[in-house]
């Protein structure tokens, strides 16, 4: 069965469809930087045409991090618009709360590296306390003020509509 992630161009402008996790262990949220970015986000990637976006993210997680994860509940909704390289983008993000079982910070930084469609993904445990999410420029903007103070349930966010 051919693959499809949900990703295409309209009129010079990109949508996508996007999941990713948020793991928390003692204080400390994973991130992941592709070797050509200059920005960090939270593991995840593209769904795939006819795929629920649960199993996309544990998908993307075994893909990435070459391990299980247990998908939790949904914690957040967004649309995301932003430029990049040129581009405009107009994202749908679904962020699930998920655990990596046994694994946590462990002071190494990066804490691994994997290769994933030709690039380096470096994966950090980064503390949620002070400015450490910003110094690792965590994109979507909004998500260290949101990963700091998680909600009980799902929210929905709509950032940098025009």
């Amino acid at each position: 069965m051919n693959r499809h992630v949900i990703s295409f161009p309209i009129e010079g402008s990109r949508f996508n469809y996007r999941v990713a996790a948020i793991i928390v262990v003692d204080g400390h949220v994973l991130v992941c930087r592709e070797d050509d970015d200059a920005y960090t986000m939270l593991p995840g990637g593209r769904v795939e045409l006819g795929e629920p976006s649960r199993l996309s993210l544990e998908r993307e997680i075994a893909e990435e991090l070459a391990m299980p994860a247990a998908i939790g509940p949904l914690a957040a909704t967004s649309e995301s618009f932003y430029r990049r390289e040129g581009q405009d983008f107009h994202e749908l993000g679904f962020f699930y709360r998920a655990e990596l079982t046994g694994q946590g910070p462990n002071g190494q930084s990066p804490w691994l590296v994997r290769q994933d469609e030709g690039h380096d993904l470096s994966f950090h445990w980064v503390p949620l306390a002070g400015a450490a999410l910003e110094g690792f420029n965590l994109l979507p903007a909004w998500l260290p003020a949101f990963l700091r103070d998680l909600p009980a349930g799902p929210v929905h966010i709509v950032d940098g509509a025009r």
